[in-house]
């Protein structure tokens, strides 16, 4: 028969080895001693609410997994998850908004801690009109969405790259949060990408570009990815905000046409003009 005094101890052990800390070096940072942390992790202590969570803090155990952790040791949970349509999270939710809406004419999103869409702004639409409409009924996952068959991969000239991007990061956060949704995520888009994708070359590119087949022509986008620096609700610990961020000229033209029509013509001209002057003149001669 388990333990149920045991279980704690057990998921202690597995956050230490996943966070490759020895248990003399967590005991010193906690300042408890190697032969009580021993003893807590194979059930022979009992660890006080308190210690636990200080455990966790060291180890950086995600929110729902600290909840996770007490509950296993007989404790309340101490953090709420919150519904973001909650009024609770109104100047939560305005926030997210305005940085949304701030980055346009530029596609932005904001997704959980599975890779689905939670908010978005006005740019993400026309960057996915090439797909079948079915792709943008929710729940939308970025990961789905991007290394389906049916869905943004064919689209995609730098699959091999940027699948392996993608399943690389996925493996890490799998490996972070030790969530098995994430790791039943991880295992399905694996099924597309059957060697994982090639390794970026970091020789090529000071960042990885996602470089995408567009009916309005070739986009080449970067992202960056911004999370609360303080959350101490499981909502929010796990939502991020992605931005994507044009990589040229003629991407940043494009982009701004999307959400300023009048405007369209004279960039995509200005583009092209200065595309036509870094072209060598065809005319000339090196003899």
């Amino acid at each position: 028969m388990t333990s149920t005094v045991a279980a704690p101890g057990a998921l202690l052990r597995g956050w230490r080895t996943r966070r490759r800390r020895s248990q003399m070096d967590l005991a010193l940072d906690v300042g408890v001693s190697t032969r009580h942390l021993s003893f807590v992790e194979t059930g022979r202590s009992r660890a006080s609410r308190e210690l636990l969570l200080d455990l966790a803090d060291h180890l950086e155990v995600p929110l729902r997994e600290r909840n996770a952790l007490l509950l296993a040791a007989g404790y309340a949970p101490v953090y709420g998850e919150t519904r973001l349509d909650d009024a609770g999270l109104d100047a939560v939710r305005e926030a997210l908004g305005h940085l949304l809406a701030g980055h346009e004419p530029f596609p932005a999103l904001v997704i959980d801690r599975c890779g689905d869409v939670v908010m978005s702004n006005r740019a993400v639409g026309p960057l996915l009109r090439m797909l079948d409409p079915a792709w943008s009924r929710p729940p939308v996952n970025v990961y789905r969405l991007s290394l389906d068959p049916d869905g943004l991969a064919p689209h995609i000239r730098n699959l091999d790259q940027w699948a392996g991007h993608l399943v690389h990061r996925l493996e890490r956060l799998t490996d972070l949060t030790g969530d098995p949704r994430l790791a039943e995520l991880l295992a399905e888009v694996r099924a597309h990408v059957p060697d994982d994708g090639r390794a970026p070359d970091r020789t090529e590119h000071v960042v990885l570009p996602l470089h995408l087949a567009h009916p309005d022509g070739d986009l080449r986008l970067f992202s960056t990815i911004t999370h609360f620096g303080a959350a101490w609700d499981v909502t929010l610990d796990e939502l991020s905000v992605e931005t994507f961020v044009p990589a040229d000229a003629a991407t940043r033209a494009r982009l701004a046409a999307w959400l300023d029509p009048e405007a369209s013509t004279a960039r995509l001209a200005a583009v092209a003009e200065a595309q036509a002057t870094q072209r060598p003149d065809a005319r000339s001669s090196r003899y």
